[in-house]
């Protein structure tokens, strides 16, 4: 992708990444490390358990999230900074064998008054399955630099 700065963007442009796919290895292995609760890690009371069977921690999914997004580097090799997460949701469980699919769209561009080589971008980001249905949403500022050609 082709490197993309703050004066590059809209408010409005959006953008779906490539689906992907939560395994059980996976989902195990991650909430044995980092969050080990029985509807993660144990099959037998995650299907005793309110959910009826292993789900994904919510840790996990924003990982991939963040994990694709880097990967897709939507704004080439532009250095970003997250500054921030807002009004994250995370609506229904995620599943082994889950498919996930992540929109994101520009909801507002900042330049920064104080600091003129740079600007916030905040960004709603939706998490579906494969049956369309919402796993999980949030809200993000980034601070992105300004493109210098732009400026001049």
């Amino acid at each position: 992708m082709t490197d993309r700065y703050l004066d590059d963007l809209t408010v409005g442009e959006s953008w779906t990444g490539e689906p992907f796919v939560m395994t059980e290895e996976e989902i195990v292995a991650f909430a044995i490390q980092f969050d080990p609760q029985p509807m993660h890690v144990d099959k037998a009371a995650a299907e005793a358990g309110r959910f009826g069977g292993l789900i994904a921690s919510g840790w996990h999914v924003c990982s991939r999230v963040m994990r694709q997004f880097v990967d897709e580097a939507y704004f080439g090799q532009t250095p970003l900074l997250g500054m921030n997460v807002d009004a994250l949701w995370w609506v229904r469980p995620v599943r082994p064998g889950d498919v996930l699919t992540v929109r994101r769209e520009i909801m507002e561009i900042r330049p920064s008054k104080s600091q003129p080589d740079r600007g916030v971008v905040r960004t709603k980001t939706w998490v579906t399955n494969q049956d369309g249905d919402l796993a999980m949403s949030f809200e993000n500022q980034m601070q992105l630099p300004r493109n210098a050609a732009a400026r001049l």
